[in-house]
């Protein structure tokens, strides 16, 4: 589970975070939406122990990412949009590696990427070096990798970005099973229906702050919308209006 409280973060001029406070349970995807420069990659962050918040807490199962950031990134999968992947490293030997440095025995390691690779579809993969790989092929490797150690909490950044319609829906597929098995999932996409597809919980951040937050279904009704998109917009809307 991940508890936010009052996180707020300032550069310089700009108030990237403004005492943003949500809940991200356990057996649920929770969405994060927000327009170019909302304070999402800030969130995300702050929650991987990368960047300290100037106020407030982030806890990750409970432990503080700012007292105990090892036991936060132990407990945490993380897919960023940057990949990180080892150009000169197959795909297998990238998830490999990232599992001796999380302490796995070999077995283990084994056991977990072939059932991964598995479920993405990544047999022909595994043997190749990423040096080369596409988009989504890159993306395939690195979800794995992310993985690997069988964290509670996941964070996915864009996980659907460069994948075609079958590996889409066999990675919403993994998504899904990631949540049946009690895993809390932060979910942040740009496209709509990849959040309505997926998401039980949506968090709406603009300028730094929560806007709106609920079930899908909630803000469709808060906003009197009759799709999500009509209602991220209509939401963004009124809250500059209260602004102004």
């Amino acid at each position: 589970m991940i508890a936010v409280e009052a996180l707020s973060k300032r550069f310089g001029a700009v108030q990237a975070l403004d005492a943003v406070t949500f809940d991200a349970p356990d057996g649920a995807i929770t969405g994060i939406l927000g327009p170019n420069g909302a304070g999402k990659t800030t969130l995300m962050r702050i929650l991987a122990t990368l960047v300290t918040p100037d106020a407030g807490t982030a806890l990750v199962d409970g432990h503080d990412g700012t007292r105990d950031p090892i036991t936060v990134r132990r407990r945490f999968g993380i897919l960023s949009d940057a990949k990180g992947l080892y150009p000169r490293l197959t795909a297998r030997e990238n998830v490999d590696y990232f599992g001796a440095l999380y302490g796995l025995p070999r077995a283990q390691i084994d056991a977990r990427r072939d059932a991964l690779f598995a479920q993405l579809d990544m047999g022909a993969l595994a043997g190749r070096r990423t040096d080369g790989f596409s988009q989504g092929e890159k993306m395939k490797t690195a979800i794995a990798r992310a993985l690997i150690h069988d964290p509670q909490n996941v964070l996915l950044d864009e996980p659907t970005n460069g994948l075609d319609v079958i590996a889409t829906r066999a990675m919403r597929e993994l998504i899904r099973a990631l949540r049946d098995a009690g895993k809390c999932v932060l979910f942040s996409s740009h496209i709509m229906q990849e959040v309505s597809a997926v998401c039980d919980r949506i968090i709406v951040l603009n300028r730094g702050r929560v806007v709106a937050a609920g079930a899908p279904e909630d803000l469709l009704r808060a906003s009197g919308s009759a799709t999500l998109e009509d209602a991220f917009v209509a939401l963004l809307g009124s809250a500059e209006g209260l602004e102004a």
